[in-house]
């Protein structure tokens, strides 16, 4: 019977123990061990194609352009003078919103190629005006905000331009005084 006892307490004991599954992992190893790196994977592969890294491998040509483009930019000919023509004073309000009123007061040179083009500019000058005021009325106090709010505001202005004075071309737009009140 001492054997028999002896034998019952040490099966006994083995039932107190955890038992192991025979599957391995459980549901929370195998997200952390197996399904996270996949999706670290997936998604550093993703990151590196959105910014461009396998570009080259896919033969997608570089929009970028070289350093030797942007030093040789086109240089105006050696006999163009440049003529500049200054636009009327422009004052206008914002467009705020129901806020108080603000205004914008800006006078603006613009870029020709000539004294002929010049004189095509001054015939077309009520269109000019025109287009000038009808984009400046819907912008905001924010859209005029730092050196990039300026740039778009040069380069909408210059298109602008452009579109009233056709067959003329006006190369750029200078400010000459802006003031936001």
């Amino acid at each position: 019977m001492s054997d028999q006892a002896a034998t019952e307490d040490v099966g006994g004991g083995m039932e107190d123990e955890p038992k192991f599954r025979e599957g391995g992992m459980n549901g929370k190893m195998r997200v952390v061990f197996v399904v996270l790196p996949i999706l670290l994977l997936f998604g550093a592969t993703l990151g590196a194609y959105f910014i461009g890294m396998f570009d080259p491998l896919l033969g997608v040509p570089s929009e970028k352009p070289h350093v030797e483009q942007i030093v040789a930019a086109p240089v105006p000919d050696a006999d163009y003078t440049a003529v500049f023509y200054d636009l009327p004073e422009m004052l206008v309000n914002l467009n705020v919103g129901g806020r108080k009123a603000s205004y914008l007061k800006i006078s603006v040179s613009l870029e020709l190629e000539s004294e002929a083009a010049m004189e095509q500019v001054k015939q077309v000058l009520p269109r000019i005006i025109d287009n000038f005021q009808v984009y400046l009325r819907e912008l905001r106090i924010e859209d005029l905000s730092g050196s990039a709010g300026l740039q778009r505001l040069r380069e909408e202005l210059l298109l602008r331009v452009n579109a009233a004075a056709q067959p003329v071309v006006v190369h750029d737009v200078l400010f000459k005084e802006m003031l936001v009140q």
